[in-house]
Order: C-alpha cells, then sequence, then structure tokens
C-alpha cells in the first residue's frame, strides 16, 4: 500500500557529460552524411570498369547499413540514468513482513555443467542476508542427473555449517569455491582467533564434501548410496525420457530444517520435470515455467530470482537492494522485474575474448533503463510472481489482485506428489503457458521477448549494478566457445526481429519508440554480418587491381572518411575505458566483433533463413564450462585457442590470409615502382588493410607459427591457404 510522503527507498541520477557526448555523435552524424553523399556523387564511376562498379555498390550498401546501425545505437547512449538503494530504510520500515522470494537455479547437462558448480551457486544463494523462511531454493536439472541430486543433497548438509558461519562473520562471497579460493587464510580478512579456527573446520568439512562430489563424478556412480533415495533413477530413466523427479531437500517447517545455531534454514527443493521424447520440452523457458507452477504451491514466493548454474551470488544484500525497488512506495507498484548485470570471475587479464561486454553493462543497459527499462537478459534478474503470470499493469493493481497463502499447510510427501502433476509433460496441453503465460516458447532467446511483453503490458523494469558485483560466472575459455554462444545469442534475438514479437510492431504503442529502437541493435547484430565481411575483403580485393574505392588524399571528401573513423574508434577506446577496460582489452574485443560479425553472426543468418523457411529447427547449444588445464593455463596467459577444426576457423583464417596477401602485394609494388601518386588513391584501403592484418596477427601465428595443441588445424590451414589463393588469383586474372 501506498504511503504518502514517505521517504524513497532509491534515487535516479542521470549520467553526467552527456552534453559532449551528444555533440561528438552530431559531429560524426554530419561526418556519416558527407561520406554517403561521396558515395551517392560517385556512384557509378566509369573509370573503375566492372570490378570498381561492383566495388563501390558493395561498399555503399555496406556503409549505408552501417550507418543506419549506428544510428539506431545511439538511442541506447543517448540519455543514461542510474540507481543506488535505502536498504536501512527498507529493514526500517518493511522488516517485519518482506515478502518471500523464490530462487530458480537451472542446470541442464552435468557433463559440461559440473554438479560442484552447480551447488556452489545454489549455497551462495542460500546465504543470502534475508529472513530464511521466506527464502526458498529451487534446483531444476533438466539433465536429470543423479549426480547433480547427490550434490544437492551433500550441499543441503552443509548448509546447517555454511550459513551461520557465513552470517557470524559475514564472510562474502558465499559461494564456498569462490571464498576459499580468494582466501588462502582467515589473517587476510581480520586477526580473529574465531574466524581462524571456524574457518579451518568449514575449509575441511568443503574438503570433504568437494572430494565426495568429484569422486562420484568420476566414477559416475554414487559410491554407498541410499536406495529409497534414489529409487527413481533405479527405476531407469534418460535425459529425454522420464517421469517427474520431485524431492524437498529442506522443508522450512520441518522442525528438523535447522542449522548447528538452531535458526531456520531456507526451503531447498530438487525437480526434473517429465519429459517424453514426443514432447517438445522447450529448453529453458520450459524448465522455468515447470519451477512457476511447483513453487506456487509448495512456497509461493511473491519475488522470484532465476539465475544460471555458473552465476553464483556475489553479494548477499541483492535481495534487499531489489527490494528497495519493488517496496518503494511511489514508484515501486509500476516495476515488474530488477536486472542485475552479469560478471565473470575467470577473464583473462585484458578479457582476450571479449567476454564481460563492459560497455553493454555499463552503457547500454543504463541507456535502456533511460528509454523505459532494460530488457530481462536471463539471469540475474528479480521479477514479480504476478507479471511472469500474465498479469496486466494498472493502477491500483495490488489492492484488486487476490493474493494466495505464501505456505501451504501440507505435508512434504503430500507436496511432492500433488506438484509433480505440475511439472509433467501434459499439463501444458491447451493452456497458455508459454503464450500468454510464463515465459514464452518457439525463441531460444525467451528471456527478451518475455522481457519486453511484460513491458508491452504497461509494467516499468529497473537496472541496478551496485559496487559489490551481485553475481559472477565463468566466461568462455576458447575462442570457439565463444563464438558458439553469440552465435545463439544473435540467431534468438535476429529470430525475435523477424516474429510477432518485433519491437516495433509488437511493441507499437505500448512501449516508447525510444525504448522500440533500443532493442533493434541487439537483435540486428546477425545482420551486421554481410556488411563485415564486405568491408573485409572487398578492399583489400581491389588493391590486388589497384582500384580505388575511397577519395585521393587531396580530395576534401578524405577529410570525412577520416575524421569518422578516427573519432568513431577514439570514442569507443574512450567508453571502453571509463567501463573499467585497458586498452588491450579493448583491441581484444575490436578483434572478437570482427570475428563474432565473419563467422558467428554469418551461420546465425544463413541458421534464421532455414528456420523461417522451415527447413530447420529451433535447438539450445549449451556452452561447455568445463576446460582442459593446458587450455585455461593459454587462456590465463592471452594466447588464443584454434585447436578443434571448425568451419567458423576456417573463414576466420580465410579472411586474415586474403589481407595479408594483399598487403604483401602493396609492399611488393612500393618496393618495385616506389610511385608515391600510384598510391595516393588507395591509401584508405592500405590503412584498413594494415588494421585487419594487425588485428588477425595471432591468427597468423596459429596458422604458421605455434607449435601447442591450441595452433589451427592442419585441415583448416590447408583450405583457408587455397580459398585465399583461389580467391585471389581469380581477382588478379
Amino acid at each position: 500500500m501506498r504511503r504518502e510522503g514517505c521517504i524513497r527507498l532509491f534515487e535516479t541520477k542521470s549520467a553526467k557529460g552527456r552534453l559532449l557526448h551528444k555533440l561528438l555523435v552530431c559531429s560524426i552524424f554530419v561526418g556519416i552524411c558527407s561520406i554517403l553523399s561521396y558515395r551517392l556523387i560517385h556512384f557509378l564511376d566509369p573509370e573503375e570498369g566492372t570490378i570498381g562498379t561492383w566495388g563501390c555498390i558493395l561498399m555503399f550498401t555496406a556503409e549505408l547499413w552501417f550507418s543506419f546501425y549506428w544510428f539506431l545505437a545511439q538511442f541506447c547512449r543517448w540519455d543514461m540514468v542510474y540507481h543506488s538503494t535505502f536498504k536501512d530504510r527498507l529493514s526500517l520500515r518493511y522488516e517485519e513482513c518482506l515478502p518471500g522470494v523464490d530462487v530458480f537455479v537451472c542446470t541442464a547437462d552435468p557433463r559440461i555443467e559440473p554438479p560442484l558448480m552447480v551447488i556452489n551457486t545454489v549455497l551462495s544463494v542460500m546465504g543470502y542476508d534475508y529472513p530464511t523462511e521466506k527464502l526458498s531454493i529451487y534446483l531444476s536439472d533438466d539433465g536429470v542427473s543423479e549426480l547433480t541430486f547427490y550434490a544437492m543433497l551433500e550441499a543441503s548438509h552443509y548448509a546447517k555449517y555454511w550459513l551461520p558461519f557465513c552470517k557470524k562473520f559475514k564472510i562474502e562471497p558465499r559461494s564456498p569455491e569462490a571464498y576459499f579460493k580468494t582466501r588462502a587464510s582467515p589473517s587476510i580478512e581480520i586477526d580473529d582467533p574465531l574466524l581462524s579456527q571456524e574457518w579451518s573446520s568449514m575449509k575441511k568439512l568443503y574438503e570433504d564434501v568437494k572430494d565426495r562430489i568429484d569422486t562420484a563424478t568420476k566414477l559416475g556412480q554414487i559410491p554407498q548410496k541410499d536406495p529409497k533415495v534414489f529409487l527413481d533413477w533405479d527405476l531407469g530413466c534418460s535425459q529425454h525420457d522420464h517421469p517427474t523427479i520431485l524431492k524437498i531437500l529442506i522443508d522450512a517447517g520441518d522442525r528438523k530444517a535447522f542449522d548447528i545455531d538452531g535458526q531456520p534454514l531456507p526451503t531447498l527443493v530438487y525437480l526434473a520435470r517429465e519429459k517424453r521424447p514426443q514432447y517438445h520440452h522447450n529448453f529453458k523457458a520450459g524448465a522455468l515455467n515447470a519451477l512457476i507452477r511447483v513453487s506456487s504451491e509448495i512456497t509461493n514466493g511473491t519475488i522470484i530470482l532465476n539465475v544460471d548454474c555458473d552465476m553464483y551470488s556475489n553479494n548477499a544484500e541483492s535481495v534487499r537492494d531489489a527490494l528497495c525497488f519493488f517496496m518503494d512506495e511511489e514508484k515501486g507498484p509500476d516495476i515488474a522485474y530488477v536486472q542485475y548485470p552479469m560478471h565473470y570471475e575467470n577473464l583473462s587479464k585484458n578479457d582476450i575474448y571479449g567476454s564481460m561486454m563492459r560497455v553493454a553493462n555499463k552503457v547500454e543497459l543504463a541507456g535502456f533503463d533511460a528509454n523505459g527499462g532494460p530488457c530481462y537478459i536471463g539471469s540475474g534478474c528479480f521479477q514479480r510472481r504476478e507479471t511472469l503470470c500474465g498479469l496486466k499493469y494498472s493502477k491500483g493493481w495490488q489492492t484488486r489482485l487476490r493474493r494466495k497463502n505464501d505456505k501451504k499447510e501440507r505435508s512434504t510427501r503430500v507436496l511432492e506428489e500433488m506438484c509433480k502433476v505440475l511439472a509433467s509433460w501434459t499439463y501444458e496441453e491447451n493452456t497458455q503457458w508459454g503464450k500468454d503465460i510464463g515465459l514464452k516458447y518457439d525463441c531460444t532467446s525467451e528471456d527478451v521477448i518475455t522481457g519486453l511483453s511484460i513491458q508491452c503490458r504497461g509494467w516499468k523494469s529497473m537496472n541496478f549494478s551496485p559496487e559489490r558485483k551481485a553475481f559472477v560466472g565463468v566466461a568462455p575459455t576458447t575462442l570457439l566457445q565463444s563464438l558458439v554462444q553469440h552465435k545463439r545469442w544473435s540467431e534468438g534475438l535476429l529470430q525475435i526481429f523477424f516474429s510477432k514479437y518485433c519491437p516495433l510492431i509488437y511493441g507499437y504503442k505500448k512501449i516508447p519508440l525510444k525504448l522500440q529502437f533500443s532493442y533493434c541493435p541487439y537483435m540486428l547484430w546477425a545482420l551486421n554480418c554481410l556488411p563485415t565481411l564486405c568491408y573485409v575483403s572487398v578492399p583489400s580485393l581491389c588493391l590486388l587491381r589497384g582500384i580505388s574505392l575511397f577519395p585521393k588524399v587531396s580530395s576534401p571528401w578524405f577529410l570525412s572518411f577520416m575524421y569518422v573513423i578516427i573519432a568513431e574508434n577514439g570514442y569507443s577506446l574512450g567508453e571502453f575505458l571509463w567501463c573499467g577496460g585497458t586498452s588491450q582489452g579493448w583491441w581484444n574485443e575490436q578483434r572478437m566483433w570482427l570475428f563474432r560479425r565473419t563467422t558467428s553472426y554469418f551461420f546465425a543468418l544463413w541458421d534464421t533463413i532455414l528456420k523461417l523457411i522451415g527447413l530447420s529447427e529451433s535447438d539450445f547449444i549449451v556452452t561447455a564450462k568445463l576446460t582442459d588445464e593446458d587450455v585455461y593455463q593459454r587462456y590465463q596467459q592471452e594466447v588464443m585457442e584454434f585447436g578443434t577444426p571448425s568451419p567458423l576457423f576456417t573463414i576466420i583464417a580465410t579472411q586474415a590470409l586474403l589481407n595479408l596477401f594483399s598487403f604483401l602485394w602493396v609492399v611488393k609494388s612500393m618496393l618495385i615502382t616506389p610511385q608515391l601518386g600510384v598510391l595516393e588513391p588507395l591509401i584508405i584501403q592500405i590503412i584498413i588493410c594494415f588494421v585487419v592484418v594487425l588485428v588477425n596477427l595471432p591468427v597468423y601465428g596459429a596458422l604458421f607459427f605455434r607449435k601447442d595443441k591450441g595452433r589451427m588445424a592442419a585441415s583448416v590451414t590447408y583450405k583457408s591457404v587455397m580459398l585465399a589463393l583461389l580467391i585471389c588469383t581469380i581477382t588478379l586474372y
């Protein structure tokens, strides 16, 4: 209920220095208009011949697309807002009536998402600084692994010791693996004999738990398991064909559910929803919808947090921070979800694979916030249960909504049996689940369209990035993992753009126009592949024939091209440094954007076309979280990994060699006939070719010089060299 005159629980401030940014954007816009004017004036230059004419057409088309894309990208940069919360005010007003919070953790495959990693995430969210009787944790195991369930059993026992230890000494982070990895000894934090004693015993307990789980994982079976507890697995089940398995491991209402200090433990539930080969299970969206239904009968928390199994909680205050938005008397009733950015703990010094996406987290999400609210990015998001279940926003919705009891008075076994039907494969038939209720289906980016549909029902969202990172996960440690991850993301986003959920259509008159445009740069990631492939190949190939595609140095038009190139890249570097990165990190990110645009996005576009014409079906690829020791060592040394044969690497290597051969051809020509006048019209092309060669230095090393297992596979090397030579030969003759 609203309270007039109450002091706000959070405040919002606009980012400073935006005037300079806007002036720079306007100057770049003028430069872009000048470039397009040059292209129109010199659209068909008869002096260049057929190849030159087609080269100019391709360059104009690419530049037209880049100009349009740049324009779209400015919508989530024009204005930015940041929030700060007042948790002390929240405690003073609402400590006795805080809402129930249900935490959903999802895992899909124990082979690439190790059970030990999963339970560290579970333990970290169990340790939130929040009344434990109002906190419930649900694990969805789509891999239906008895190893994962065994790890959960171990976690439920260890939590009795771990949670009191965390709260007594205010431990951060509350993932045991992360804590003991970063705290080699208790003396690093404080000189406390009691902490030293308990720290040693707690670490020993964790090492014992870790050893048991690792042993079971390596053996592929559980030693000395209780047949009654594992009966569901002993009866026989496979990953894609099994009944619902539901286990309430800790019931907050049970008299035995207390830690060693006599305090109640959070509710802990394991769920493997029913799967049958003849029924589409809708990937992660289906798993989360099953959790929504099951949790509504067990705990029915008002707020739902969903987090990936590799994104442990790094901030025990995150729940209270989120509630400052939901429970604010003035703005709170309008807010559907609070999105935290994703961070990673295993990044190399300069983030060699550009996984952090610093600018997206600090700049673009803040820009979304200024335009109406951030998109839902799938993990680290607190949501109102009612909004996930399809509730439309209207003023006073809280007073008109009839609430269920937070806790049903039923025995654990009765609850388990009753809730199994809610996770059965037949439950959603002829219902609105996956359409108007729960997370949306028919797209691998279910998070984005779900968030968009919530916003289109009149709700607001908030982006919040606290000083201490809220969630920390595991980034890809090989180039192929990173490219496959972006292929999945960009494909799902492009599918949305070509569906009825396109924000320009679905969001028309429902959300602000600026917010509609803010979504578009992400959804159009994949379409950047063709213009980028054009820009890194056509100029270099035309160099072989001495064909100029850009103005001479002496031409006034030359200044337009150089200004846009220098201003845009200079601003990009400054923005990246402001977001906490390094100059080398920025260079690595430019390389990765080139690799992604020419490979991940290319295959994403192709697969999307096949799906649109009905020749392919959606799939969901889980990124591996396990890495060999030698691979991880190279990753930490910032040596790129190319060891696995892949068509993605063939494209990367071929375009790298095309530019190398073209640049060497120019160098040879300069040595034979050093006439600067001949080269003047080709200066911009030479610069582009040279920059692409610099970007691809790690590729040349992997092709010809490296001897370790991370070098380019011989089959990829042969194919790329032959393709590059063939293309160059055809161009020359």
